[in-house]
This record gives structure tokens, sequence and C-alpha cells, in this order.
């Protein structure tokens, strides 16, 4: 698979180590920002998104800013590149990034988060959260750290994380995100931020009785996850059966990091 590269910083370098691992080829990178050594992966390196830069190419990641994101993929899509975007902040234009994607019969992917153990992590606790339903004594909540220079509260991840958990129960209604200075309603899931020093991004929700706790914990080391679900998901959306093997042709339409992992899982389950 020939990957084009939109965004040379620390994503875009995880990127294009994974995408060698992964035995693919990445045959260009495009960043405004980044002069003078080139790629390790000695793709040529390129300022704009124009049709000669990105000839080549079979997909684009995209992994840049919200106030670059927009026109990057609009550029894409516009040239009939298969996109997989993993910039976020630029969501108030999803619908016109969708109208545009059904216009030109495109082949986009987006997610707030391409971790596969955070993918993994989301099923997981939302089964737990259905089997604990029936059982009021385990009340349900849960928390997230991040490092202090994080600069949301809460994260995208624990919204996330919570509107799946919300959507199998009946006895919790809503997340209650702030300081509490009463007993939570019975129908309130809390769920607080803390920001702390260098800490890696961890989320957690828990089930707690009287008689024990049921904790399910995920932590990011690195961005090394990242890099790997936004591979996978290149090569969900150009129909690549893996590593180092071609391109099998686009899908056409939206689709987000869900749509991969049901597909891999669905998979995994038929074998």
């Amino acid at each position: 698979m020939k990957i084009a590269l939109i965004g040379y910083g620390k994503m875009g370098r995880i990127l294009e180590r994974t995408a060698l691992e992964r035995g693919h080829q990445v045959v260009a990178v495009v960043d405004p920002f980044i002069a003078g050594t080139p790629p390790v992966s000695g793709a040529p390196l390129h300022t704009t998104i124009t049709e000669t830069s990105l000839q080549a190419a079979d997909v684009a990641i995209e992994f840049t800013r919200p106030d670059t994101a927009v026109e990057n993929i609009r550029a894409l899509i516009g040239m009939g590149i298969p996109t997989v975007a993993g910039t976020t902040g630029w969501y108030d234009h999803l619908k016109e990034i969708e109208d545009l994607v059904g216009s030109k019969k495109g082949s986009f992917c987006w997610s707030s988060n391409y971790s596969l153990g955070v993918n993994l992590f989301y099923r997981i606790a939302a089964f737990a959260a259905k089997l604990a339903d029936p059982f009021p004594e385990y009340d349900v909540g849960g928390w997230e750290f991040h490092h202090n220079k994080k600069v949301d509260s809460p994260s995208g991840t624990a919204k996330i994380l919570v509107e799946k958990v919300l959507a199998v129960m009946t006895r919790k209604k809503k997340a209650v995100w702030e300081t509490l200075n009463r007993p939570p309603a019975p129908d309130e899931l809390h769920y607080p931020s803390l920001r702390l020093g260098s800490m890696p991004g961890t989320h957690a929700i828990a089930f707690d009785s009287p008689a024990d706790t049921i904790e399910i914990t995920h932590t990011a080391r690195n961005r090394d996850g990242l890099a790997a679900g936004a591979i996978r998901a290149a090569e969900w959306l150009v129909k690549c059966a893996g590593p180092g093997k071609p391109a099998g042709g686009a899908r056409a339409g939206v689709f987000t990091i869900d749509d991969v992992m049901e597909d891999i899982l669905q998979d995994a389950c038929n074998q």
C-alpha cells in the first residue's frame, strides 16, 4: 500500500515508522512547516497538497491541526484520494465533508481516537456495564488522568466512553463531570478528571458494591496505538489485505474507526 502522510510532526513520524514496519510504502509527505532533512522513508517532502505531489498514493493519512484539517480534507477528497483523518477539533464541518464525499463518491474515514486499545476498551466497558445494569448494588462511575499540558477536560475519550456506557444502562441516565458537593443522584454517573505532571492518559470505569469492586482501566504509554489504528484504518479503507499488500480499490462513503473495528472483530469471530 502506498501512503501519503499529511502532517509530519510527532504523530506523522510515528505513522511513518509504523507504516514501514507493516511493509507499506510512504510515497509522499506534505507539511509546509517542516524543511531540511528528508523523511526517514526517503519519500519526497512537499509543502502543499497537489495532484502532482500525491499522484502515487493509494491513501492519505491526515494528522495536522484543527485550523488546517478541513482545507486538507477538502483537497484530498476533491482529488479522489481515499483519506484517513486523525486531526480532532474540526467536527463543526463534518456535515460539509460528508456532503462533499457523497458528491465526489469519495472514500473517507475519521475518528477522534484511532487507538486500537481504546476502541477495544470502549467495547469491554460497555459490555461490562450491560452485565452490571440488572444489579443495583453495583454503582457505576469512573475517572480519567492526563498530564498537566492537556487543554481539554473531560477528554474526548472520556466523553465517548461514558456515552457508550450510558447507552446500555437503564439505571444511569446522565454524566456529571464537575466536582460534586453533594451525593450523586442514583441516575447520575460521576466521571471527574485530574491533570497532573507527566501522567499518561488513563481512563477507568468501575462497578462498586458494599462487597467488592470491579475496575476496568486503559492506560496509554505512547502514541503507537494511535498510529497502529490509523494504519489499520487505511488498510481497511482501500481494501488492503494487510502488511505489504497492494490496495484493492477504495470503499465509497464516510466511515469511522467503529466500522473498521466491527469488520476486524467479525472476521476474528468467523475464523
